[in-house]
């Protein structure tokens, strides 16, 4: 009995360590070239599949940094924050560092009844499409980074033309 609990034990052992090491390796990309993150702070990396040049083309990226807090259900609320592009520098890469100083704004309507667990984000940045780069970015502790995918339907549509009046 104790072989078996031992040998099941290896397994068990074997196996954390092979994902944890899967964990690690699942980005595409090489990210330690970009800069650890700083004290209170803590990096983010959004990765997308690779479509091709005509495939990553048709899309964009929006990405917001924000975190989960109790609302109630009628008010809008945002996060006061932005986004900082800079430049990885010798590299030709960018990156993203969100600042915030945690202040939350909310329209001001009167609400009665319960509360509600919200993800309160801050102005989000809409960014090129590309499966061959990460995107990184840098946030507080406590903030989470999500993101979309917006993908560009083949249909164009004509926008209809207003004539002038002529001067009478």
């Amino acid at each position: 009995m104790k072989k078996l609990m031992l040998k099941t034990g290896m397994i068990v052992a074997t196996l954390l360590i092979s994902i944890s090491a899967m964990a690690q390796t699942l980005l595409k990309q090489d990210v330690n070239v970009f800069p650890a993150p700083e004290k209170g702070m803590v990096k983010y990396v959004i990765e997308v599949p690779h479509a091709g040049i005509d495939g990553d083309n048709n899309k964009k990226i929006e990405f917001f940094a924000g975190k989960y807090m109790e609302t109630d259900a009628c008010n809008s609320y945002f996060l006061a924050g932005d986004f900082e592009k800079k430049d990885l520098q010798g590299w030709g890469y960018n990156y993203y560092v969100f600042k915030t100083n945690g202040n939350v704004a909310s329209t001001q309507m009167l609400c009665q009844g319960e509360k509600k667990n919200s993800f309160v984000q801050a102005k989000s940045v809409i960014t090129d499409y590309n499966g061959r780069m990460p995107i990184v970015i840098y946030a507080p502790e406590g903030y989470e980074v999500k993101f979309k995918i917006y993908k560009a339907e083949p249909e164009t549509y004509q926008a209809a033309e207003v004539p002038l009046k002529k001067a009478k």
